[in-house]
């Protein structure tokens, strides 16, 4: 790679990265304004999943999140044969901890929602959405993998398209399944698994034409552990942020009712299930080039392109805090019309709207570590604060 860094060229990377990230997120949000006529319950059943659905994305990103970053350095050097190497691994590893986290994720459905604290009809309807998500749940274990290998190799419009063209067929499968088909809860899920793998596959035929893989890329070898030790502070770092939310729904949440916890699921997946990926997607972008300018030896380059990535984020986060305190009830009653649900849900918003300018600060310096493949420091500064909370 020559020439310098420019903010037009970063901001062509972001805009359609995070455009992904709040397409992929999207399903959260359909998911949990699809279920609204089933009742409160089966809100509060979707609200409390998303931190299950969280933590089984921490064990995703190990995978994803160590890929990238060598995708990135393989890219910006030139070096064909190690992206295929570090792909094929990927591919595998993302392969075997998806199924095993869904098949886990189906069998103990019962346990892990007693953990969170859900009781009743809540309670039945979360064991039947995560039982749901368990058969159709690969393609979302994939989905990380095929975005973080496309954003680190400079290409941010295709996954936008793909995430598009499955927020589409999940919104209309979603309501078909889950009313004129009469599948209730459950075909929210399966809508979020068929949909996502008609995005996958499409992405995973591009991907492996575009690095030229073959079937002897496919193995296991010691680049997946190289893949791992990257990536396993950055999945820890996600999985200990589940695992408060687990302990508050279990502890505090679930205790003051399902008006409550419909709530949180409204501002945590339908609010923050915009605002923190437009967070992200800047810092993928910011990732992708710093890990490439990397590979290509031009550290000043991708210093240059850290600093440049720090006005997007911040123009962001002053634009959610704006729009989550000004904007709460009307943001918040396209969810739900219960009174105790939405003044909860207002509440939170207005509450949130003072963190926005800060959470996208923190996403913005990861993405310039995890570039940098430094995804220590980002598990060393983040999981105390986790745990603080």
């Amino acid at each position: 790679m020559v020439g310098e860094v420019r903010g037009r060229e970063l901001l062509w990377l972001a805009v359609p990265a995070a455009l992904s990230v709040i397409l992929n997120n999207a399903y959260r949000v359909i998911d949990q304004g699809m279920v609204q006529w089933l009742g409160k319950e089966a809100q509060a059943a979707i609200g409390s999943s998303t931190f299950v659905l969280i933590l089984f994305y921490a064990l995703f990103s190990v995978v994803s999140a160590g890929a990238g970053p060598l995708v990135a350095r393989a890219v910006g050097a030139g070096d064909a044969a190690r992206l295929r190497e570090v792909l094929g691994h990927a591919l595998v590893g993302a392969g075997i901890v998806g199924a095993l986290v869904f098949a886990i994720g189906g069998l103990a459905a019962e346990q892990i929602v007693a953990l969170v604290g859900l009781e009743g009809r809540s309670a039945v309807l979360m064991v039947a959405y995560l039982q749901g998500l368990a058969w159709v749940g690969l393609p979302i274990a994939l989905a990380p993998l095929v975005d973080a290998a496309f954003i680190a190799m400079g290409e941010t419009v295709l996954p936008m398209k793909l995430h598009l063209l499955a927020t589409g067929v999940n919104a209309l499968l979603s309501w078909w399944l889950i009313y004129p088909m009469g599948l209730g809860i459950a075909g929210a899920a399966y809508a979020s698994g068929l949909s996502r793998g008609l995005a996958v596959a499409i992405g995973l035929w591009i991907l492996w034409r575009r690095a030229g893989l073959g079937v002897a890329d496919l193995r296991v070898g010691g680049m997946l552990g190289k893949i791992i030790f990257v990536g396993l502070p950055m999945g820890m770092n996600t999985a200990l942020y589940a695992g408060v939310y687990w302990a508050l729904l279990g502890m505090v949440i679930s205790p003051l009712g399902p008006e409550v916890n419909a709530a949180l699921g409204i501002g945590f997946s339908a609010l923050e299930g915009f605002t923190w990926p437009l967070y992200h997607g800047i810092s993928l972008a910011v990732a992708s080039e710093v890990g490439r300018r990397l590979g290509a030896g031009q550290p000043e380059q991708a210093v240059r392109a850290a600093r440049l990535g720090l006005p997007l984020s911040t123009a962001a986060g002053l634009f959610a805090s704006a729009l989550f305190f000004f904007g709460a009830e009307p943001l918040c009653s396209i969810f739900s019309q219960d009174e105790a649900v939405l003044s909860q849900a207002v509440l939170y918003a207005r509450i949130l709207a003072f963190s926005q300018l800060f959470v996208a600060w923190e996403a913005w310096s990861e993405g310039v570590l995890a570039g940098a493949g430094d995804t220590r420091t980002i598990f060393i500064w983040s999981a105390p604060i986790n745990i603080l909370r």
